[in-house]
């Protein structure tokens, strides 16, 4: 009997649903007598609103709640900026699903080498000796407080890939010399770190001197660099540099792995690329796909129990992107669909 993934599709708004349509292709290349993934599309965002007249329905976050996974592409325009904000405006879908999920940990890998070391060389500002070896992930708070204890908040759990051996060091941000919370904050995950993973050395770090080495030593950063919201939402997005572009990077946001005893229900994942909807290219195939392919890798990864397949899409976009079949943005010639196309081939 083939086994089904259930996986919840919503590409949303401007360059949301090319980049998805590319991922889905990847993801049905994976396909097989025995393997079949059942996909539903539904609306998010913008489009949701205009449809609804909300931005994600009740149905759609029960749709999330009996999947296995959720891949989610941008949402948000200038059509609806101004008129609707918040938790009313087209972000305030994906914020209503990640707290319908309780999904609270939000991971963002950024390596020297992923996807392409080609790309971290020719569109990085820094100078190669600065970025060579730099591998961490950054892991932060999403926005949702969790609502039960998992082995994701925080430090490393067995079955994530970056739990090496002996493993990564956790680097926690904050400003405890000037925050109460963070005071608060750096006392927990101390007390977190050394009662739930005395293997694993924990380093704390001021946040905004943080940045400060992210730029000049980012190396010394290697490790799970683990933040809140506010933090970790602003270095995440300074890591984008060391590839040279948030075009590139996928995300997972994630309440628990399977496997994972301290869960009351299952877990949940969605995986949606760091860059957004970008409504002024939006339907001129010219879009990069490759962080929401990537997307397709991590949910294998987090989700699916498919390392294997995840490390064939990522070693597939890689190939092609050294091959120099890229979209405008990394300076190439071919389309969206054509470098979704080629990752196909290439795998």
């Amino acid at each position: 009997m083939a086994q089904t993934h259930h996986i919840l599709v919503l590409p949303g708004d401007g360059i949301g649903p090319e980049v998805m349509a590319e991922a889905v292709k990847v993801l049905q290349a994976f396909e097989t007598p025995q393997r079949k993934f059942q996909l539903r599309h539904e609306l998010i965002g913008g489009c949701s609103i205009d449809a609804t007249g909300k931005p994600v329905t009740e149905e759609v976050k029960q749709a999330a709640l009996d999947s296995d996974a959720v891949l989610f592409a941008a949402v948000g325009g200038p059509k609806w900026d101004g008129a609707r904000r918040g938790l009313d405006g087209p972000e305030g879908g994906l914020l209503q699903l990640r707290k319908a999920m309780d999904i609270y940990a939000n991971l963002r890998p950024c390596s020297a080498t992923s996807p392409s070391p080609s790309i971290a060389k020719e569109f990085s500002p820094f100078r190669e000796e600065i970025i060579e070896g730099v591998d961490f992930v950054v892991q932060w708070m999403n926005g949702a407080t969790p609502k039960k204890k998992s082995s994701v908040s925080p430090g490393c759990p067995q079955k994530w890939p970056f739990a090496t051996t002996p493993p990564w060091p956790v680097i926690s941000l904050d400003k405890a010399n000037v925050l109460a919370s963070s005071r608060l904050w750096r006392r927990v995950v101390e007390k977190t770190i050394t009662t739930e993973y005395p293997q694993v050395k924990l380093i704390h770090q001021l946040a905004d001197s943080a940045s400060l080495i992210m730029a000049t030593n980012p190396r010394s950063l290697n490790g799970v660099i683990l933040a809140d919201n506010t933090f970790g939402d602003m270095l995440s997005d300074q890591a984008g540099s060391i590839v040279g572009t948030l075009g590139v990077l996928p995300s997972a946001s994630l309440n628990g792995l399977p496997g994972d005893k301290a869960l009351k229900t299952r877990p949940y994942g969605l995986y949606e690329p760091t860059h957004g909807s970008a409504p002024d290219i939006a339907g001129r195939n010219i879009a990069n796909p490759v962080a929401m392919i990537l997307c397709v890798a991590l949910m294998f990864r987090y989700s699916l129990n498919m390392e294997a397949e995840a490390k064939r899409v990522e070693d597939a976009v890689r190939k092609v992107l050294d091959s120099g079949v890229r979209t405008p943005d990394l300076k190439g010639k071919v389309g969206t669909k054509e470098v979704g196309d080629a990752i196909v081939a290439a795998l």
